[in-house]
């Protein structure tokens, strides 16, 4: 594709997609959200969209009670679509799924009750899942062991950096009060490990809505979710969930910064628009060309004659 502005191709691509809380037998999750439909729905517009992401990150909560099925089912409906993508999948452990059915349906391993603690590398850049749950619990602790191993993998920088993926945001939930809870604890002990690394980024979910912070001077994107979201407008309520504004993100790793894209889920009615069957006229033009026929207010494309 032509290079249209002054920022090459990225480097790396990844989708960031979390909280999906898949139930057994595709029950849907309190009584009327279509979980697998949504999660579906999410993956159609990945696969009609032309991206095509070396990754799927998946943040945790895959599952919402850790029932065998969810898991099975799960599986079934992403690796399909992954290997048609050419995508590795990348599991998160999240707070409300639970490690031994986690390690043996995801990862066909004997089942666990240990941290679920994996690297991939993907072309030069490494991606770590990080399992910051507590069994038994919903906020979220690291281990001192952990910890170790992280800053034993991090003393050697990757090729193209790194980027951690975890359940639970290191960032402050200041739209929603009642999940600082369920916050991730001890936060201090994770900075003081990965500052001054070679990560570049943190994927999180948990909080059911998109936001960005940084962390240890590292950028934090937390990513909504498939299942349902939290309305933070909500009058007098601690916490609404609502089966509106799903959304995934996509990841693009350039040679010095990180672009974080979100990309609402669901069927949307076009206002306006133009038919890629222009790419070749604007392809062919002069990069002289294109800037008076597409930014100059005058133009005949802008004042509609084209």
């Amino acid at each position: 594709m032509t290079q249209l502005g002054q920022y090459p191709a990225a480097a790396h691509v990844i989708a960031h997609i979390s909280d999906t809380h898949f139930l057994a037998r595709s029950a849907p999750l309190f009584g009327s959200v279509d979980t697998d439909e949504n999660l579906a729905q999410a993956l159609k517009q990945l696969e009609r969209s032309g991206i095509r992401p070396e990754a799927l990150v998946f943040t945790g909560d895959l599952a919402d009670l850790g029932e065998p099925d969810a898991y099975t089912r799960l599986r079934g409906i992403v690796e399909p679509v992954a290997e048609r993508l050419g995508a590795r999948v990348v599991w998160v452990m999240g707070n409300h799924d639970e490690r031994p059915q986690y390690s043996e349906l995801l990862f066909d391993a004997a089942p666990t009750e240990a941290p679920q603690d994996r690297v991939y590398d993907l072309d030069g850049l490494r991606l770590i899942s990080f399992d910051s749950t507590v069994p038994g619990y919903h906020h979220g602790e690291l281990t001192d062991g952990q910890l170790e191993w992280l800053a034993d993998l991090l003393a050697t920088p990757a090729p193209h950096g790194t980027i951690l993926a975890m359940h639970h945001p290191p960032i402050p939930t200041p739209l929603l009060w009642a999940m600082e809870m369920l916050e991730l604890r001890g936060q201090d002990r994770l900075a003081a490990v990965i500052s001054g690394t070679d990560v570049r980024g943190i994927l999180a979910g948990h909080l059911h809505y998109s936001t960005h912070s940084t962390f240890a001077g590292v950028p934090v994107s937390v990513a909504a979710a498939t299942c349902y979201t939290l309305d933070l407008t909500a009058q007098d309520r601690l916490l609404s969930g609502v089966d509106a504004g799903q959304s995934i993100n996509i990841v693009h790793v350039y040679e010095d910064q990180i672009v974080h894209s979100i990309v609402p889920v669901g069927d949307t009615t076009e206002v306006t628009g133009f038919s890629s069957e222009h790419r070749a006229t604007i392809e062919a033009m002069t990069p002289e060309q294109r800037l008076e026929m597409f930014s100059n207010k005058q133009s005949k494309f802008n004042l509609g004659d084209a």
